[in-house]
């Protein structure tokens, strides 16, 4: 699976399909609570046009509310029911002080598994997610998050370039079901650039799911939903 936005190039579905053996693509919907990516719509048809499967995600800030963000999330993804959802929840290297904090990040799972009855993934690090501080100023998550936090229920995102991913504390016992193992830079990891490297898309995240290609569709179908998103009137 590869992870993408309006900043990465995307030359050719087709070809991450079939000669790279990309199942599914999850593409940057929406950013704080007044910013859409610009290529979101085009390229969901573009990909599940050739087979791919489709999910959305969104980067949380500290500007807006949970809610406020959820609500902008679902306007811009319109999630259907074989959209995987994911929060991006993660230290904002571009902007430290407009960082999403967690109770904002509980929030905003609260508002997604309201209007649709479903538990975004959550996309993290282990540092990030168990308190620890980044930054200079350093900056926290404010709080780790515990095994009875709401985010603990979402199905875990992990992003570490190690050759061994550290699982945060609150998914112990429940393990990772993405991990993001290489990034889109140069430096993006210690496995080189022929890991990283995806036919008709330049310049992308990499991840591993932990399972087979069938377990893959099992898993992608079940947490997106086999009915209709439910929205809020």
């Amino acid at each position: 699976m590869i992870d993408i936005s309006h900043s990465t190039t995307v030359n050719d579905f087709r070809l991450a399909r079939q000669r790279s053996n990309i199942l599914g693509v999850i593409h940057k919907a929406s950013e704080g609570g007044d910013w859409r990516d610009p290529l979101y719509v085009k390229r969901r048809a573009e990909a599940e046009a050739v087979g791919l499967l489709w999910g959305a995600y969104h980067f949380g800030t500290h500007e807006y509310s949970g809610a406020d963000q959820a609500a902008m999330f679902l306007n811009a993804a319109r999630p259907g029911p074989s959209t995987l959802m994911a929060l991006d929840l993660e230290f904002n290297e571009q902007n430290p002080s407009n960082t999403m904090r967690l109770r904002q990040a509980e929030e905003f799972v609260k508002s997604i598994v309201a209007t649709t009855g479903r538990h975004p993934m959550i996309y993290t690090t282990a540092a990030w997610a168990d308190g620890e501080p980044m930054g200079h100023p350093q900056y926290r998550l404010g709080g780790r998050i515990s095994e009875h936090s709401i985010l603990a229920n979402c199905p875990l995102w992990l992003a570490d370039y190690r050759f061994e991913p550290q699982l945060p504390s609150a998914w112990r016992g429940k393990g990772w079901h993405f991990w993001q193992y290489a990034g889109d830079t140069d430096d993006g990891g210690p496995r080189g650039h022929r890991v990283r490297s995806v036919s008709g898309v330049v310049r992308c995240d990499r991840n591993l799911f932990k399972g087979d290609a069938t377990m893959l569709h099992k898993f992608w179908t079940a947490s997106a939903g086999n009915g209709p998103t439910r929205r809020k009137a």
